[in-house]
């Protein structure tokens, strides 16, 4: 089992910027990726960012949903087993309730999410 905590969010006026953080814990060694996805009122949950390895000091591969390329940076810390999620160049459309996701081979598994609310 992996255990995702996020933090973070919170209100923010639009062209701000918010850091987002997921710490995990458990069977940390099995996670061959960490992602964040986001849920907004009467929207499916999308994919913002993944990134690979948590406990990779180096490497790897990082995308983007491309609603968020050049603004969003998704990033580890393997020393912390924390994925951060930079936001800069906030807008309104991307209120929702953010969540981490990490993957192993055998499962996924979700935090509880952290509400963003950008206002204009």
């Amino acid at each position: 089992q992996v255990q995702l905590v996020e933090s973070g969010g919170g209100l923010v006026q639009a062209g701000g910027s918010l850091r987002l953080s997921c710490a995990a814990s458990g069977r940390i060694f099995t996670i061959n990726s960490m992602g964040w996805y986001r849920q907004a009122p009467g929207k499916q949950r999308e994919l913002v960012a993944r990134i690979s390895d948590l406990v990779a000091r180096s490497g790897g591969f990082t995308n983007y949903a491309d609603s968020v390329k050049g603004r969003f940076t998704i990033s580890r810390d393997a020393a912390k087993n924390t994925v951060y999620l930079q936001m800069n160049s906030l807008k309104p459309e991307d209120t929702a309730v953010y969540y981490c996701n990490a993957q192993s081979l055998a499962a996924g598994y979700w935090g509880q999410g952290t509400q963003v609310t950008v206002s204009s």
